[in-house]
């Protein structure tokens, strides 16, 4: 029997383990989906609105359980409480547009013709979420899915495997049917065999550019519709007129909050030279005030990455960089609780430049490039010199100059004196290797779902 695993990053050692399905076992439970998805769609939609938020008030009451699990699981300090945040915003946003975004685009009501176009679920619904933010991730398809009137089977990452059992024990407690929304163990044989029988209606995956790929390969032939959020190396572009200190603050949490674990962390900076030395003095001192620990103690505000072997890839780019050329500049005898596995203290690079593999791969974790840039240009050609685009954070006081760059950059979403947020009312979404599709706003809804179009000509005496 194979188990599926998590190795804690905080000692090291086994934190939960549990058996994996049997191919014959998952497509039982699809089963179940599929059949219990043609009722739960015939209910009212305010109902299946009002049933998914009783399970995210259900899990806001989980908290004392949840928020020491998820540090266990994959180190995140119990110090910022866990994802509710979040979770509630996105919940409640998708909820508070369910009907509009679900309602007949109505093209003709005349004596002759009724002619309109309606939103129809997808019928099973798989999500595949990522643990770096497990609850976040995963409402972002989850909430939209049981309230257009899919079924949905979940299937979370090993790392935080037990974040699939709370979303559902939250879910069916608040009166959602067991088979409506039920979490899955399983490995990637079977998952992949699960995917290649068209199984599922409609798959999401957050992960990395390689499982978009198996994804992808499995699906082939299948035409079952896919959405994919993959990797991300997004940027930063500090103009002269920035507010400095509201930049340095923003750009470097965005660097390193959550060890640098975030979809669309910040992992590359192009600042103006006219700020340049100002913003990276700044910015060394922001970082260099992290207490590396446990994240289980309340006074840690940086734990370990969630596994050893995420830390050794951003160790070893950043020992990369370094051998060409480039310069460290937060001392590492500020964190001794970096212990060369998956505690990991932060990181500046600068003297920094692309054929750096530090400036063009993903790192994912807790360390940062700054360039120094003359001009808008410059700075274009830079952000756009990379194989993903999911955000790009511009810093200027001028509406008019940050959408006419943002109008040029490759990416999913521009930001203008934030980053590293998701907004529910927009569409989350990539380009280049960072995937397809979009989760969230009316568009998130629309992936949900399919276009029915309906042609009645009444018959008049």
């Amino acid at each position: 029997m194979t188990m599926i695993t998590c190795v804690s990053p905080v000692n090291g050692e086994i934190y939960a383990e549990r058996p994996a399905l049997s191919l014959d076992a998952a497509k039982e439970a699809v089963a179940r989906a599929r059949k219990a998805q043609k009722d739960w769609a015939r209910r009212p939609l305010e109902d299946r609105v009002q049933l998914v938020l009783k399970g995210a008030a259900r899990l806001n009451e989980m908290a004392d359980v949840v928020v020491p699990e998820l540090a266990w699981q994959m180190g995140r300090p119990i110090k910022y409480g866990g994802e509710y945040r979040g979770f509630n915003e996105r919940s409640n946003y998708v909820a508070s547009i369910a009907a509009d975004a679900l309602s007949p685009m109505v093209v003709e009501d005349s004596a002759n013709f009724a002619r309109r176009i309606e939103r129809e679920p997808h019928g099973v619904v798989f999500v595949i979420a990522p643990w770096n933010y497990p609850y976040m991730t995963a409402i972002n398809t989850i909430a939209p899915a049981l309230m257009a009137g899919n079924t949905v089977v979940l299937k979370h990452a090993s790392q935080t495997l037990l974040v699939g059992e709370r979303l559902v024990q939250a879910f069916v407690e608040a009166g959602i049917p067991a088979d409506v929304f039920q979490n899955v163990f399983l490995d990637h044989e079977t998952t992949s065999a699960l995917i290649a029988a068209g199984s599922f209606n409609f798959v999401n995956f957050t992960g990395s550019v390689e499982g978009g790929r198996s994804i992808e390969r499995a699906a082939a032939g299948t035409f079952t519709s896919l959405g994919l959020e993959l990797g991300g190396k997004d940027p930063g572009y500090v103009m002269e007129d920035a507010d400095l200190e509201a930049a340095v603050d923003t750009l470097m949490d965005g660097a390193t909050y959550n060890s640098g674990q975030c979809c669309c962390g910040i992992e590359r900076i192009y600042v103006h030279e006219s700020l340049y030395d100002a913003f990276v003095e700044k910015s060394v001192a922001w970082v260099s005030n992290y207490k590396l620990g446990n994240p289980l103690e309340p006074e840690t505000t940086l734990g370990p990455m969630a596994n050893k072997r995420f830390a050794k890839v951003v160790r070893e780019q950043i020992a990369d960089a370094v051998a060409k050329g480039a310069r460290a500049l937060v001392d590492p005898k500020l964190f001794p609780a970096d212990d060369g596995g998956a505690y990991l203290a932060p990181q500046i690079l600068v003297d920094v430049n692309h054929s750096m593999a530090f400036m063009r791969e993903e790192t994912f974790g807790p360390a940062v490039g700054i360039m120094k840039v003359k001009s808008d240009a410059e700075a274009l050609e830079l952000m756009n010199d990379s194989p993903y685009g999911l955000t790009a954070s511009l810093w200027t006081k001028d509406v008019e100059r940050a959408s006419r760059i943002g109008r040029d950059i490759e990416t999913g979403t521009v930001f203008m004196n934030r980053a590293d947020y998701l907004d529910p009312a927009l569409c989350w979404t990539g380009v280049k290797e960072t995937g397809r599709g979009g989760s969230l706003s009316v568009f998130g809804f629309h992936n949900l779902t399919r276009p029915k179009s309906y042609h009645l000509k009444k018959v008049t005496a």
